[in-house]
């Protein structure tokens, strides 16, 4: 038997105050920035489950995509499942991160996105705490 939750649904067991594991049964698509069209699936974070600690994304970049340089104010883990990432830095040559590879980058750091490759890149972004417009501090183009 299979119970259904709701999408940024949180549910608190009724006996002493015990929560449950929390079923996620579908992401929010979040707008992306960059000259191409990029899927964000958002599980976890502000949007999808109002949660400010951790978020969890699905991200599906096309071919030739590039998002303006950001300095965060949040870690991120970033785990790609399919192609190749680039991540520009200000220390050095770009990281090319290939499928099966993880990256971190932390608060402060510049770097900026893109997926220069044929098939373009999925992966996994994992930010903390949870990303958020306000502290991502995009460069003005």
């Amino acid at each position: 038997m299979s119970i259904r939750i709701p999408k940024a649904q949180v549910e608190v067991w009724p006996i002493k105050g015990m929560s449950m594991p929390n079923l996620i049964t579908s992401p929010t698509i979040v707008q992306a920035q960059g000259n191409k069209p990029k899927q964000i699936r958002e599980y976890v974070g502000r949007v999808n489950t109002g949660t400010t600690g951790v978020s969890i994304a699905h991200m599906t970049s096309p071919p030739g995509w590039i998002e303006p340089g950001q300095r965060p104010e949040f870690t991120e883990y970033t785990l790609v499942l399919k192609g190749m990432l680039r991540i520009e830095h200000e220390l050095g040559e770009p990281m090319e991160v290939c499928a099966g590879q993880c990256v971190i980058t932390l608060p402060g750091e510049w770097v900026r996105y893109s997926t220069p490759e044929p098939e373009g890149a999925e992966y996994i972004a994992v930010c903390v705490p949870a990303f958020s417009p306000d502290t991502v501090f995009r460069d003005s183009e």
